[in-house]
């Protein structure tokens, strides 16, 4: 991947700054992901008030995981499934898991 191919991002995630290296088509996706990502944790903030931000973000990137495992052993799987989306979840995945770290 060459380096025109790539820009730089920080994303806001659960109220922290990241800074990414992502590729340019991506960028899009990528914010719409996080986007996604801080709903959930809101979510679970108004649900459990009583849990930390920390607590919050482990159980959406459950629910993400779950989803993930679901759509690979084939639970909820329909035949028009989209690799393209099975790639994105595992980006966000990847980038949970290091935000978690």
């Amino acid at each position: 991947m060459e380096e025109k191919d790539m820009t730089n991002i920080t994303v806001l995630i659960a109220g922290r700054p990241y800074p990414l290296k992502v590729k340019v088509g991506d960028e899009d996706a990528i914010r719409r992901i996080v986007k996604d990502v801080n709903e959930k944790v809101n979510r679970f903030q108004l649900t459990y008030t009583k849990k930390d931000k920390q607590d919050c973000l482990s159980m959406a990137l459950l629910t993400y995981a779950v989803d993930l495992h679901k759509s690979k052993t084939g639970e909820n799987s329909s035949p028009s499934f989209d690799p393209v989306i099975s790639e994105k979840i595992n980006q966000l995945d990847e980038l949970l898991n290091h935000l978690l770290k």
